[in-house]
């Protein structure tokens, strides 16, 4: 689990990281709760919840803690102050042969960047807004964007980057009157080939539980949960 978190900063990156007591506060930039929610780096005392804190507000960011399997003690005592949990993660990986066993349709998926207007468009409409598009202008791996197309019009986008051996998926969206024509599936065939030619051996995605739809999406690409997260925030 540990390892994908990494791969998760390291694909989807925060602008800064702050060291807050025995916590590490990212500096999001209204880039979402994956590159804003503080997470531990050891043992810690209450006194560090409170720096991990007072770091978040002179941030302007509000309370928000990312807590991993294991972290049982961490989860209750903030529940003790108030924090709700929120937003359980699944969190999906899967060989990248799997993925690219068969080919990608050359004119399904189109492999861009810097994103077209029309990409940055698609996104806006699934709500991913020009902070999370920073957030992809930071990544200091290899990357690019994927353009999805049904019937000769543009019907999904997404975005992949590479750390190590493993390839990430973020920001996945399919037009809405354009779902359930297989081009979510035909954007993760193109961004697995791409991943692969640019040397990923594994391919792998977030996705909060209760995105029914995407969880069923990589079920049926045989991709399968290796670990699960969960947030807790005031």
């Amino acid at each position: 689990m540990t390892g994908f978190l990494a791969v998760t900063e390291a694909t989807w990156p925060a602008a800064a990281r702050h060291k807050a007591g025995a916590f590490i506060v990212p500096e999001g930039k209204g880039g979402g709760q994956r590159v804003s929610a503080a997470t531990a780096t050891g043992p810690w005392t209450e006194d560090d919840i409170d720096a991990a804190e007072r770091m978040q507000a002179s941030l302007g960011q509000r309370p928000l803690f990312l807590i991993r399997q294991g972290e049982d003690a961490l989860d209750a005592a903030l529940a003790a102050r108030g924090y709700r949990g929120k937003d359980p993660v699944n969190v999906y990986d899967c060989a990248i042969a799997a993925l690219t066993a068969e080919p990608a349709n050359p004119m399904a998926g189109f492999v861009v960047w810097p994103p077209l207007a029309i990409m940055r468009d698609l996104w806006a409409e699934g709500g991913i807004g020009s902070e999370r598009i920073a957030v992809m202008e930071r990544a200091g791996t290899p990357k690019t964007a994927i353009l999805g197309r049904v019937s000769d019009r543009a019907a999904g986008v997404a975005f992949v980057a590479i750390s190590g051996e493993t390839a990430m998926l973020h920001a996945l969206h399919i037009a809405p009157g354009l779902r359930r024509q297989g081009s979510a599936v035909k954007i993760m065939r193109t961004a697995a080939h791409w991943a692969q030619d640019h040397g990923a051996k594994r391919f792998s995605v977030l996705v909060t539980e209760a995105n029914t739809a995407a969880n069923a999406l990589y079920a049926s690409l045989a991709m399968e949960i290796v670990g699960q997260c969960h947030y807790r925030s005031k």
